[in-house]
């Protein structure tokens, strides 16, 4: 489904017996998650990272700014088929057959974001034995074990993210580019705010520092423009400084169903159901007004 169009369903028990049921936009659900207080910030930018598609949805005051939605043709697949492609070309001895069930656990265990890639290299090379892990299977057909050393894949492979000519000639924009650009193309009055709270969510973004490389990178780009912007200025004005905050919360994977119960367990969720005889009643055009949360909002 699409991340930016398709609405999930929020249900939930009150204990009196009848089962209220909402419908919010996905990346809405995932904004909702990343809060802790009792002030509910609905203004935000999702970092969607599933298995089949990445989306950059900005969301303000909990109202999706559709024209700046981005999306990117690299996502955890793409992720698991670099691995794939990697251990195949370094001839480690993985059944055919098994060898794209190999890479996806290797992708989910053992990679890691560097903050370096030339670094990276350097320490595997200098201290391999700290570094390379092997994975042990059983082969499918006949069932004989076998293993496989994991190396550098355990970085490269989160790496296409925010390098993607290493994976791919078609699409060469890093990440944090493209939430720039999707940030910079929303209205001027929200960009401090969305700069100021870009939530992870999916299972492809619970790499080890994911979300700290992602803001580093995208602070660079951010403060880059700032110092571009004084120059231009001739130091006649001080420009600013935007505040680039990347929230990472151990719920991320399920950050729109979590964000759903976070949501429905509210006042205001209550207060903007209707009841079966309302239905009946006014018909569908009770369901066409948009009061959920409104509130909070």
């Amino acid at each position: 489904m699409d991340a930016a169009t398709s609405r999930p369903a929020v249900v939930i028990d009150n204990g009196t017996g009848y089962t209220k049921m909402g419908f919010a936009v996905q990346p809405v659900l995932a904004l909702a998650a990343g809060y802790t207080t009792s002030k509910c910030e609905m203004t935000g930018v999702v970092v969607d990272v599933g298995d089949g598609a990445t989306h950059i949805v900005p969301v303000a005051d909990g109202y999706v700014i559709g024209s700046s939605i981005k999306s990117i043709p690299i996502a955890g697949k793409d992720v698991t088929l670099f691995i794939q492609r990697l251990m195949l070309e370094r001839g480690e001895h993985v059944p055919p057959e098994d060898s794209f069930e190999v890479a996806r656990k290797v992708k989910e265990t053992y990679c890691y974001t560097c903050s370096d890639i030339v670094k990276e290299f350097n320490k595997h090379d200098k201290e391999p034995a700290k570094y390379i892990k092997h994975h042990r299977g059983i082969k499918p057909k006949t069932g004989a074990p076998y293993s496989c050393d994991v190396g550098y894949e355990r970085f490269l492979g989160p790496e296409v993210f925010f390098s993607p000519e290493i994976y791919s000639s078609d699409f060469t924009t890093p990440l944090p580019a493209v939430i720039d650009k999707c940030i910079q193309s929303a209205p001027i009055d929200t960009r401090r705010a969305l700069y100021k709270n870009i939530v992870l969510s999916g299972g492809s973004t619970m790499f080890k520092d994911f979300g700290r490389r992602l803001q580093r990178d995208l602070k660079k780009i951010v403060d880059a423009r700032v110092l571009a912007s004084e120059s231009r200025l001739h130091g006649e004005m001080k420009a600013q400084p935007v505040e680039v905050n990347v929230v990472s919360h151990p719920i991320q994977r399920y950050a729109v169903w979590f964000g759903g119960s976070v949501l429905a367990s509210t006042p205001e969720f209550f207060a903007a159901c209707h009841t079966k005889a309302e239905y009946e009643e006014y018909g569908a055009s009770i369901c066409r007004t948009n009061p959920v949360f409104k509130g909070m909002y």
